[in-house]
């Protein structure tokens, strides 16, 4: 049995966390983390596990966490993870963090996208950029792993064979994503009401969103050389799933079966990637509450240009069920173990 702790267990992808590591047959958590609601009842801060958690959260002490599990997850803000870490711990348990703070491996980059001196820059080096059906083979041998945002999860998936296989030009990438409002976090904000996201939808971090550097980062390894994309995120009032549409010049005329080999060169095998049929285009709701991404593409002729869309439950194959994704590789077990739920409709 893997001994799980969780830092940050209250918020929106920790409580995932939660729900998906208390079905697990092969995890037990054994410290729920959280600053906010210390010696609180878990089920009186989210009462759907009424009965099913009984656990009181406890405060951050990484230290002492690391001396009583084999794994800590931390879906914390960004900079908490990094102020903590130190050799000591990573070498008791393994660790995979929800937050940006070892996506990157310059450390000028994270510096100036999100205003924050890193305190630990020494483990970018070895940190894994935990994108499951991409980086399995390094993931397994790893004991700090940087799980993808949420954005980066959808669009990089989305895009990777075509780059691969060198069928797009690798500068026209144009990336336009919406997402529901647990991207924001559980935190109360002015922008977050109520009153100010119902009947609407807007456009944020236009030309300066944070999860630009970490896309460019990763469509530049596979690419095999600098990319450099157009991103732009929408906030929409709709509580969870992110959607994205990316769009990119293809280097020749392409038929539909060309292109769809790329994709099953690539994912044929993949257990929680879906391609789907030809002409059918993912929503949002076929992946809700699942570790799903479904994809698909559609050529436009008269343009020569590609539109390829993507879209996962943002809480779950972008945030907590891609970080037991990873779990469960680097404990060698079934990748699919406590991630089998069929998405929920309507």
């Amino acid at each position: 049995m893997i001994k799980v702790g969780i830092i940050g267990s209250t918020g929106y992808a920790g409580q995932e966390l939660v729900r998906l590591l208390t079905g697990h047959k092969d995890a037990e958590i054994k410290w729920f983390g959280s600053r906010s609601y210390i010696n609180k009842n878990f089920s009186d801060i989210y009462q759907n596990y009424f009965q099913i958690v009984n656990d009181k959260c406890l405060d951050d002490n990484i230290d002492l966490l690391a001396d009583e599990v084999d794994v800590i997850f931390t879906a914390t803000p960004q900079g908490f993870c990094s102020s903590l870490l130190n050799e000591a711990i990573l070498s008791k348990a393994k660790v995979i963090d929800l937050s940006a703070d070892f996506r990157m491996k310059d450390v000028s980059i994270y510096e100036k996208w999100y205003e924050l001196k890193h305190n630990n820059p020494q483990f970018l080096a070895t940190a894994v950029y935990g994108l499951s059906e991409v980086n399995r083979s390094v993931i397994r041998n790893s004991n700090l792993i940087a799980n993808p945002g949420c954005y980066p999860t959808c669009t990089i998936l989305s895009i990777y064979p075509l780059l691969k296989e060198g069928l797009i030009d690798k500068n026209s990438i144009i990336i336009d994503a919406k997402s529901g409002m647990s991207g924001a976090g559980r935190s109360a904000k002015t922008d977050n009401l109520f009153c100010e996201v119902n009947e609407n939808i807007k456009a944020y971090g236009v030309t300066s969103h944070r999860h630009t550097p970490e896309i460019e980062e990763q469509l530049s390894y596979s690419a095999g050389s600098e990319v450099l994309i157009n991103f732009t995120p929408h906030l929409i009032p709709m509580n969870r799933g992110i959607l994205t549409t990316s769009y990119a010049t293809l280097k020749k005329e392409f038929s539909y079966e060309e292109i769809k080999s790329a994709y099953d060169k690539y994912y044929a095998a993949e257990k929680f990637i879906r391609v789907l049929n030809k002409d059918v285009f993912p929503q949002t709701k076929w992946v809700e509450g699942s570790n799903f991404i479904d994809l698909n593409f559609k050529i436009d002729a008269r343009t020569n240009r590609i539109v390829i869309m993507g879209a996962i439950d943002n809480l779950i194959k972008g945030a907590a069920g891609q970080a037991v994704q990873n779990m469960n590789i680097m404990f060698n077990i079934d990748e699919a173990t406590g991630l089998l739920q069929v998405p929920m409709f309507p």
